[in-house]
């Protein structure tokens, strides 16, 4: 049993060693996170006031320039009151030649609307006077057609008498002709016999 007890004591001995180190381990490990843990916010601190010196910076740029900004637009303002002023002006006198070239205008249409109706009756009686001159026109052509197709009728007839009387002459001395033919052919050919030749050698 002695034995025992004594294996005992020395595990246990050993077991608080192996407790006592870990928890050196570990408080090593926790002193190791809170100085990176430190050294992480001295790093943040210092990037925060890095940006809080460049805002502060941007901030008195943009006042200034906020400055200049509302010199500037006070000066606008002032030459924008001065040209108000003087578009004003302008424009008043361009209502009061607006006025006056209006009236002249109107009474220049009113004298243009007299020529334009002086004018109209002057194209109605010309239209009237062109359309009469076309009606007889149209007339008289109609009675030159008339009087050609009467021509044409009348011609006709003059030439088919003139033809039907040569005809009938034509005929009355047809025999005479053939006579006459055949004595010259009757006479021809004794000639050609004469000299020995014949109407086929020729």
């Amino acid at each position: 049993m002695p034995l025992k007890n004594k294996e005992k004591g020395k595990k246990s001995g050993a077991q608080k060693k192996k407790n006592w180190a870990g928890a050196d381990v570990e408080a090593e490990s926790r002193h190791r996170l809170v100085v990176l843990e430190k050294e992480l916010l001295r790093d943040h601190l210092a990037v925060r006031r890095d940006e809080a010196r460049r805002a502060k910076a941007s901030e008195d740029q943009l006042k200034q320039r906020l400055q200049r900004v509302e010199a500037e637009l006070e000066g606008a303002r002032s030459e924008g009151k001065a040209i108000y002023a003087e578009m004003s002006r302008q424009c008043h006198a361009l209502q009061e030649d607006m006025q006056s070239r209006s009236k002249q205008l109107e009474e220049e249409v009113k004298g243009l609307r007299g020529q334009l109706e002086a004018c109209q009756r002057e194209a109605a009686a010309a239209r009237e006077e062109a359309e009469q001159a076309l009606r007889e026109r149209d007339q008289a052509l109609s009675q030159l057609r008339t009087h050609v197709a009467d021509m044409e009728a009348k011609y006709e007839e003059i030439l088919q008498d003139s033809l039907d009387r040569l005809l009938a002459k034509l005929r009355a001395i047809k025999s005479q002709w053939d006579g006459t033919a055949l004595r010259l052919h009757a006479r021809h050919k004794e000639q050609l016999r004469q000299f020995g030749l014949t109407a086929l050698d020729l």
